[in-house]
């Protein structure tokens, strides 16, 4: 055993190389070392839309994956996004449209599997982006269910809201702090029952219109809302093609896997964020959000809009870098597409959709 006057020399010595020892500094963010010094704003995302909704079964119409969550953070998904409906037993889920429509688990089996792939993977910042339709409160309910989850102590908390995109961290300082979740949430978060660790997202975040049928992806500001300029916002394009299989009044509107290959195909991605541009500031957008993220190229696209990959000399990519000068436009918050389906048509709507 060491004597006293030892010990004493020996915590000295070590608490002094703790004050010269340099803190671990994130070498590789996001699969780039490159992006260690940029902002977490700076970058483009490849998100899977409606990530929870997979199944390789072609007739599960409500599907909008192929693959799963863990499939999908492997293939370079950054940010997931769900929509959660509370199911019959009181337990919150992650339901496409409804929970009869296409049940996805638990919000909590949810981010537990994401738990655990986070812990595998110490140098990757993650956002989730979920759509809270029936209100529910996001401390009371939305909460709990993180921190169950083991989540909470990662997520990035901002020192005040919103957020400018010029003000977000890099990513090296978010993997260096550990505080690389970013959470938002489409409605509530900035509403009476608030929680630091959840964003509200309109105030941050303006997107593209949703439930597109038109495969050309005209851009415009769907929804946002202030104190920020539009140009302090980050955006996010959802390049998801839908068809209306059954065109008659409200129609029935599904997602198109025939043409996934064609639409997260690198031309029509950068034919969307092109087009985008004027309205975001000049600046390549923070998220292309798709349907079925294993087909076509839609890391290879995120990868020209980040620089990483030149563009071939047919297409011309904006550049995450460049600088902001658009101005506001207002639209009202709400929920994500709604897809009808009645289950006594579908074996009829499924043969109809071969024959499109």
């Amino acid at each position: 055993m060491l004597p006293l006057q030892l010990w004493v020399l020996v915590s000295a010595a070590a608490t002094a190389f703790a004050a010269t020892t340099p803190a671990r500094r994130a070498t590789v963010c996001n699969g780039h070392a490159e992006f260690c010094s940029r902002l977490y704003s700076n970058v483009t995302y490849v998100g899977a839309h409606d990530s929870f909704a997979f199944s390789q079964d072609p007739f599960a119409l409500a599907r909008d994956q192929e693959v799963d969550i863990p499939t999908q953070l492997k293939l370079g998904i950054r940010l997931l996004q769900g929509q959660a409906h509370m199911n019959s037993d009181n337990v919150l889920h992650f339901c496409h449209t409804s929970c009869s429509l296409f049940d996805g688990g638990s919000v909590l089996d949810y981010l537990k599997i994401v738990k655990t792939w986070l812990d595998q993977n110490p140098n990757e910042v993650l956002t989730l982006l979920f759509t809270n339709p029936e209100g529910w409160g996001p401390a009371t309910v939305w909460r709990p269910i993180f921190d169950q989850a083991g989540i909470s102590n990662l997520t990035y908390i901002p020192p005040s809201l919103p957020v400018k995109q010029s003000d977000w961290p890099t990513l090296g300082s978010m993997t260096d702090s550990g505080k690389r979740v970013v959470v938002f949430l489409d409605a509530e978060a900035d509403g009476p029952d608030p929680t630091d660790i959840i964003l509200p997202e309109f105030s941050m975040v303006w997107e593209t219109p949703f439930s597109v049928t038109n495969a050309s992806f005209p851009c415009s500001v769907d929804r946002i809302h202030g104190p920020l300029a539009t140009e302090d916002h980050m955006y996010m394009i959802n390049h998801s093609l839908n068809k209306n299989i059954i065109p008659i009044g409200s129609g029935v509107i599904i997602t198109d896997p025939i043409d996934a290959p064609t639409t997260n195909g690198v031309p029509s991605i950068l034919a969307n964020a092109n087009g985008c541009a004027p309205l975001g500031g000049n600046r390549a957008p923070w998220v292309v959000l798709l349907d079925y993220v294993n087909i076509g190229a839609g890391l290879q696209a995120a990868d020209i809009l980040n620089g990483i990959v030149k563009p071939s000399a047919s297409s011309s990519a904006v550049s995450s870098s460049t600088a902001p000068t658009v101005t506001q436009k207002s639209a009202a918050v709400s929920d994500r597409p709604q897809h009808f389906a009645v289950i006594s048509t579908l074996v009829v709507v499924s043969w109809v959709w071969a024959w499109i």
